[in-house]
């Protein structure tokens, strides 16, 4: 019988697969379809301290092997977060579940993370400082090694609770991100989110969404995304959690040989609503195939 636990910032998975945030909604909605307290865990839809309604539509494109979005963070807001979805996703999940925040400023980060931080289901703040789709603040954070800092320390000073930050791809040296992120006290790092695209209409000869770029994911990210997994595992050794195209049971695979612990699934949940499910169902037969008695020594094995 293979073993498919992981361990992530010290608290153990039944598997490593994880629904990646802005693509399960706050988790219940999935609820309908299936049991999910067969996840391993959830990152529930980004956060922020106020309500969002996003940003103007059209604010998705399909694209070959993915798709475009700038849905610009859409949420009611971290109070009704708290008062109205979280309640409700606790009464169909018996897990921690992953907190993924997002903020315009330092400032706003820390009172988002306070305000969840009494949440008892949280196990994990999974701090989003990579949204390309958003202005004035989001993924400006995840460029800069020093922003990047400055947000992991201010954070870290407010919780107890692990923190894992979410990375942009859209820089030239993640590693050095990466870094900046362990030495500013993060438990962990997350990559990676949405490379920057964008798509024209031959017709109006105008961009396809109304934000004029968004970002791409799917299965046509998944080659730069385990490079950089590869990348970044050989730069830090806090626990990394890769995404990025994945849909298979061997996309878990090869993302954990590069050195992921776990793994989000995103894209895939938007063209196939079972796309977690299935992957947690195939991982025995798939680690059997390749001969992997448990997930935990296969972490890195690729280096």
């Amino acid at each position: 019988m293979v073993n498919t636990k992981v361990s992530l910032c010290g608290t153990e998975l039944d598997n490593p697969v994880i629904p990646a945030s802005g693509t399960f909604g706050f988790g219940y909605e999935f609820a309908e379809l299936y049991d999910i307290n067969l996840l391993g865990t959830l990152s529930f839809k980004g956060t922020t301290l106020a309500p969002r309604f996003g940003n103007p539509t059209p604010r998705i494109a399909e694209a070959h092997s993915g798709m475009l979005n700038a849905v610009g963070l859409q949420n009611p807001g971290v109070e009704k977060v708290i008062s109205e979805e979280l309640p409700k996703l606790f009464e169909v999940f018996n897990k921690p579940v992953m907190a993924n925040v997002s903020g315009f400023s330092v400032d706003e980060y820390v009172k988002t993370v306070e305000m969840l931080d009494s949440v008892e289901g949280i196990g994990w703040f999974e701090i989003n400082i990579s949204c390309p789709n958003v202005h004035g603040g989001g993924m400006s954070f995840g460029t800069s090694p020093a922003a990047a800092e400055e947000v992991t320390r201010a954070v870290r000073r407010v919780t107890d609770k692990p923190i894992i930050i979410k990375l942009s791809p859209n820089v030239t040296d993640i590693a050095s991100i990466a870094k900046a992120c362990e030495a500013g006290g993060a438990d962990g790092v997350s990559l990676i989110n949405t490379l920057l695209g964008m798509r024209i209409d031959l017709k109006t000869r105008k961009p396809l969404i109304k934000n004029k770029t968004g970002g791409l994911s799917g299965p046509a990210i998944k080659p730069v995304a385990v490079r950089m997994v590869y990348q970044v595992y050989d730069a830090v050794k806090i626990p990394i959690v890769g995404m990025g195209g994945i849909s298979s049971a061997e996309d878990v695979i090869e993302f954990m040989l590069a050195g992921a612990t776990a793994v989000e699934v995103g894209a895939e949940n938007l063209v196939n609503p079972y796309a977690c499910r299935d992957i947690i169902e195939d991982l025995p037969r798939v680690m059997e195939k390749y001969k992997i008695n448990s997930l935990d020594e296969i972490i890195g094995g690729a280096h």
